[in-house]
């Protein structure tokens, strides 16, 4: 059969599996990945040159994002509650009377 599989050259077959695909498009598929994962690393504040400091800043600032957003969750909370559970009061003891 000339379209039989074990007519292909195994070098170059067993390069393709190990790639996962052909050389040329396996690189340019890793160097669009590797500018994408980049930019959103730039984003989040990473520097390559010193990777281990930006590790450590990165930790730090969504330590004190997270109780940042603490502080502005309970605010809005305590601003909500001082609507919501005067009216749902008036309307528990109201609604209650009103039922028997």
């Amino acid at each position: 059969m000339p379209n039989d599989v074990r007519d292909l050259p195994a070098s170059s077959d067993g390069l393709y599996r190990f790639l996962g695909g052909s050389p040329l498009s396996v690189a340019f598929r890793l160097i669009l990945l590797s500018i994408l994962v980049g930019v959103v690393l730039a984003a989040i504040g990473f520097d390559p040159w010193n990777i281990l400091h930006s590790i450590r800043m990165l930790f730090q600032r969504l330590w004190d994002l997270g109780f940042d957003a603490v502080n502005w969750l309970w605010r809005y909370f305590l601003l909500g509650a001082v609507i919501v559970i005067p009216i749902w009061l008036l309307s528990r003891l109201f609604g209650a009377q009103r039922g028997r």
